[in-house]
């Protein structure tokens, strides 16, 4: 069916909300792909300065350092690509909480970047990068298994139950906490927990948030989370 054939079956009173909720859907895309791509210039940079800079720094954390970085910045390119092709919301959350809550706990880890680095031993750094290139290596995949239903906001477009979500129920918050706690080591510091702790408290806001959006969508859901831990699943050895 056309477009036209569409808009056509559908009463006038309806086409200029159904107008106004695509332009806000196609806005919110533009943000974040364009935020995101800003941070994706960032790795990029940061990957060509460690480039540069190679022979003045050993070999191992100079490749580490590159590696933290290109993970990185593959991760923020799949989120540019997958919020380009995502589908349109079913249902969304209401209020200012929700979206304040899910930009928090996306772009308050950004004030990491602004203070200075400790002076760790190579063991510390290297533990850090470590850590960095698993969690973004893990959010990678998840994010490629979530595809199309990835939001930043608690949005529900289709229930994704399978692969790593048969696990836990927020596998990508998982694995992304894990690049947090190596990038929270780069920048040791009191300032640097504070930010680290809230951030840890508005995700669990957004896990809340998105779950209470998920259940009110799809019937299936509280099932799938009666039988799914949160975060961390427990196995029992007889």
């Amino acid at each position: 069916m056309s477009i036209q054939a569409l808009t056509s079956t559908c009463p006038a009173s309806e086409r200029p909300s159904s107008i106004s909720s695509s332009a806000y859907d196609w806005l919110s895309r533009g943000l974040v792909v364009l935020v995101f791509t800003l941070l994706l210039f960032a790795c990029v940079g940061g990957a060509t300065q460690v480039v540069l800079e190679w022979g003045r720094q050993p070999v191992g954390p100079a490749f580490l350092h590159l590696a933290a970085s290109i993970s990185r910045g593959l991760f923020i390119a799949l989120i540019v690509t997958t919020t380009l092709t995502r589908l349109r919301p079913i249902r969304k959350a209401t209020g200012i909480e929700p979206r304040l809550s899910a930009l928090m706990g996306t772009f308050l880890l950004l004030g990491l970047a602004v203070l200075p680095r400790a002076d760790l031993p190579p063991i510390a750094l290297a533990i850090s990068s470590g850590l960095i290139i698993v969690g973004m290596g893990a959010s990678f995949m998840v994010l490629s298994w979530l595809g199309k239903s990835f939001s930043i906001m608690p949005e529900a477009r289709r229930l994704v139950t399978q692969g790593p979500y048969a696990l836990v129920r927020h596998p990508l918050y998982l694995c992304e906490e894990i690049a947090v706690i190596g990038a929270f080591i780069q920048v040791l510091s009191p300032a640097a927990f504070l930010i680290v702790i809230i951030h840890a408290l508005f995700q669990i806001r957004r896990m809340m948030n998105e779950e209470k959006v998920l259940k009110a969508t799809f019937e299936d859901y509280e099932s799938y989370a009666a039988r799914t831990p949160r975060l961390i699943r427990l196995y029992r050895f007889s």
